[in-house]
């Protein structure tokens, strides 16, 4: 994992948003464009800076493409920024 690729991806409040509509299980990219005001392409955009942050992962079924939540990740992410914290004397 690219922490510089994670936090560029986590900077944008309509991506920090997918990721949100994510926790609730995988969801097609016509189904997180629902929730937004706008482009397909626009969304296909933020999808693929999720994707090379590893933050989410497609997956084919038929005509569809789902993408869900990488959990590990995250957890990454988290046990790191906890680490920043951890008070060592």
């Amino acid at each position: 994992m690219s922490f510089g690729q994670t936090f560029k991806a986590l900077s944008d409040p309509a991506r920090r948003e997918i990721l949100t509509l994510l926790k609730t299980g995988r969801m097609s990219a016509g189904e997180i464009g629902s929730h937004f005001d706008m482009t397909g392409a626009t969304i296909s955009y933020h999808l693929s800076i999720l994707k090379k942050a590893d933050l989410v992962h497609e997956s084919r079924y038929k005509n569809y493409i789902y993408y869900e939540l990488n959990t590990s990740v995250v957890e990454e992410l988290m046990t790191w920024l906890a680490n920043l914290t951890d008070e060592k004397h």
